[in-house]
């Protein structure tokens, strides 16, 4: 299992037990301005007709911070994604999460404070260099493994603001539970629609993160289903020499026995 995953699922699990918070960014999309597949609620026996032929009016990107332990969602669309788009409305965001936090009951000293930075890349191959001053740590960042989100000029903001970021590794974006979030938020604004421009779709977008507010729903990793998939592999046998298992053991006979004593006696 590779160790980013093992951090990841640890920060998920146990971030609040060392007093830290955790969050997610995401950028979804592009969407296009086009019709958008999908069911939609329509009076019986008038279905929903799309146009036969139509222009394509740009796309959209989602910009998405997800809070999984409070469901909150702090998003933002946009017509483009790049790095003088993405990391000012990160720092923005992210600077007013962390003043939002209750201030520390005690200040680690120098030693421990390093340490609480030093034991996320814990196991990594490939790490990036901490800052001489560091501030408390604060927030666990989880994001995708790309290039924008591991400029210098980005991840030295986060530690000086007390933010460590945690790259999901190669193919494992699903590890991310903003993608989760995404994928609700988008089926919800634009299935059977037909947006007319990129200001309206990105309005849709932003309506339907307004409403999910108004009622989130806490997130948390795994959870009984996962608890339950590892009971039932506790209970199997493994074989020896390949992946199979069995649900009983397998009995085994004595690999030595001692000869039964045969000759005739005088």
């Amino acid at each position: 299992m590779p160790r980013p995953k093992k951090l990841i699922e640890e920060a998920y699990r146990k971030g609040s037990q060392y007093g830290l918070v955790v969050w997610c960014a995401d950028e979804a999309g592009p969407y296009q301005v086009i019709p958008q597949p999908g069911t939609s609620w329509q009076p019986r026996g008038e279905p929903i007709r799309y146009p036969h032929e139509y222009l394509r009016r740009g796309t959209v990107k989602l910009l998405t911070l997800f809070h999984p332990m409070t469901g909150q969602l702090w998003i933002k669309g946009v017509t483009h994604t790049p790095n003088k788009v993405l990391h000012p409305w990160l720092q923005q965001e992210l600077a007013a999460i962390i003043a939002t936090l209750p201030p520390l009951d005690k200040t680690p000293n120098a030693p421990q404070n390093r340490a609480a930075w030093v034991r996320w890349q814990e196991g990594l191959s490939v790490r990036f260099t901490l800052l001489d001053s560091l501030p408390p740590l604060r927030l666990l960042l989880v994001m995708d493994n790309i290039a924008g989100h591991k400029s210098a000029s980005l991840v030295c903001w986060l530690m000086a603001h007390g933010i460590m970021p945690l790259y999901t590794p190669l193919s494992g974006s699903w590890l991310n539970m903003a993608e989760s979030i995404q994928r609700i938020l988008v089926s919800r604004a634009l299935a059977g629609q037909q947006p007319d421009s990129s200001a309206q779709l990105i309005e849709w977008l932003e309506a339907v993160a307004r409403g999910w507010n108004a009622h989130p729903t806490p997130s948390i990793w795994g959870g009984k289903r996962a608890l339950r998939r590892q009971q039932a592999r506790e209970r199997r046998y493994h074989l020896g020499g390949s992946g199979a298992v069995t649900h009983q053991p397998i009995p085994q006979r004595d690999r030595y026995q001692w000869p039964q004593a045969k000759q005739m006696t005088h």
